[in-house]
This record gives C-alpha cells, structure tokens and sequence, in this order.
C-alpha cells in the first residue's frame, strides 16, 4: 500500500460528498486531477462504501 499524508488526504478530499464507493471516490479524484500519489493510493483501495474520511484514511497506510 502506498503511504499518504493525512494533511494530504484531507486537503484533497475536503468537497467529497459522502457516502461514496470507490469507483466513485477515483471518479471525483480525476475530475479535480487531485494529487498523482493520492490517486494512486485511492486505486488501491478495497471496493466498497466510504461514509467518512475517517473511513478512507483507515483504509490507506496514512502517516501524520
């Protein structure tokens, strides 16, 4: 898994409207051509429902 930034995530997905699949969740990350890594990240998430931000970073291996 690749490591993101909490800060990062955060600032990148602060206009998410939740709840989300992933599908949905890499969709909105391309329209707003968010940061390559985080993208990256986002792919490899588990496909499911996202209901919080909360949600996606204990997904991701994220660091302070």
């Amino acid at each position: 898994m690749i490591k993101v930034n909490q800060i990062q995530l955060e600032k990148n997905l602060t206009n998410v409207n939740y709840p989300l699949s992933k599908y949905d969740l890499i969709k909105y990350a391309e329209e707003k051509g968010i940061d390559e890594k985080i993208l990256r990240a986002l792919k490899q998430l588990p496909a499911k429902e996202y209901a919080t931000l909360d949600d996606i970073s204990h997904s991701l291996d994220t660091s302070e």
